[in-house]
């Protein structure tokens, strides 16, 4: 990549990222971490026939040149220069989101942008940085939590690179991140987290349950499709517990009480939450270790907040799905017509509220 290309990232990294009022060191960290990830990239094919490549890498990218063209040509996703590319770039996460939210609210803060407009959270390409700024909210009174990302997308706008950071958790997790990631080039709304997470969610889940019935994931050391769809089904028995919590914390929320006795109430009720997440993973003679970490170190509004952005609305975009008999053209077409309704008109159409 040449030195103007380079550049040219950089400043596209700042219009991505903020705004002047975000502050020009977030938006430098952000435009000089955008550089590095543009900078580590390499061609997959290059990769692929160089012999120096790593046995294990080289094995995992062919998977990912296969993915990526079932991507396109099955899926309907963007046929570009996205995650034809590699970066290693040297650690576990890219960015660590910041997801903040009122002491008394579920509702998460939220950051606007030029492009990628209003976001339930904020990107920090160092953790030491996110954290730094998690703190600084909740001096300010904000439920915080902070967690590290394997990937992102700059929507099409410049052509993402597969990271090293996402081969770390196994192949089927791998692909699945590469559909989810493609499906935000597929279709983007700006100010509306929840409805463009979902979305992707749901072409990721559709897109891999189709991919896993290919000869290339049968042949490959992925799970079948029977142990994915059991895995799915018990992560949506912990997003389910989190809703219902959720629910009763809106209901707290709205009851008007003094600040001292809410917080009290507001302490129980995620110490329930908490219980009920601990004996389900006990039922399930599974651990979810993100989960039990919240729960060690106190469940808060903002962890809550930040399960119903990917979630809420799935339920909704499945049901669509359905009703386009699982054709995905259909389907993304009947979403970008949703995505042309004011916003909460939309969600109430998809997305699940707590009553």
């Amino acid at each position: 990549m040449s030195v103007s290309a380079l550049i040219r990232a950089a400043l596209l990294a700042l219009v991505l990222t903020g705004l002047p009022g975000c502050g020009t060191l977030y938006l430098t960290q952000a435009a000089f971490g955008q550089w590095h990830v543009m900078h580590e990239r390499r061609p997959i094919d290059k990769i692929l026939v160089d012999p120096h490549t790593p046995t294990k890498v080289r094995d995992t990218l062919s998977i990912v040149r296969d993915a990526r063209e079932f991507a396109s040509h099955e899926l309907n996703l963007p046929d570009n220069k996205s995650y034809r590319t590699y970066a290693d770039i040297g650690r576990p996460y890219v960015v660590w989101n910041v997801v903040a939210t009122p002491e008394f609210s579920v509702n998460p803060k939220r950051w606007c942008f030029p492009i990628a407009g209003c976001v339930a959270y904020r990107g920090y390409f160092k953790e030491k940085r996110a954290r730094a700024f998690a703190a600084s909210l909740a001096k300010q009174g904000y439920d915080v939590t902070v967690g590290g990302v394997t990937a992102y997308s700059t929507l099409g706008k410049l052509a993402d690179p597969v990271l090293s950071s996402m081969l770390s958790y196994g192949d089927t997790d791998l692909v699945a991140t590469i559909f989810h990631e493609l499906a935000h080039q597929r279709l983007y709304v700006k100010n509306d987290s929840e409805f463009n997470e979902a979305f992707a969610v749901t072409v990721e889940e559709e897109g891999l349950q189709r991919w896993l019935m290919t000869p290339n994931a049968a042949a490959g050391n992925f799970e079948t499709i029977e142990q994915y769809r059991q895995q799915r089904d018990r992560e949506r028995q912990f997003v389910a517990l989190f809703a219902a919590g959720r629910a009763k914390l809106v209901t707290l929320y709205a009851s008007h009480l003094p600040p001292d006795e809410m917080r009290q109430k507001k302490a129980e009720t995620l110490a329930a939450i908490g219980n009920d997440i601990l004996a389900l993973e006990k039922k399930q003679k599974l651990r979810y270790p993100l989960y039990e970490q919240w729960v060690a170190h106190g469940l808060n509004n903002a962890q809550l907040a930040s399960v119903a952005t990917y979630y809420d609305c799935v339920p909704g975009f499945e049901k669509l799905l359905q009703e386009q008999g699982g054709n995905l053209p259909r389907f993304y077409e009947a979403a970008r017509e949703l995505s042309k309704l004011p916003r909460a008109e939309r969600h109430e159409k998809l997305c699940k509220k707590p009553q």
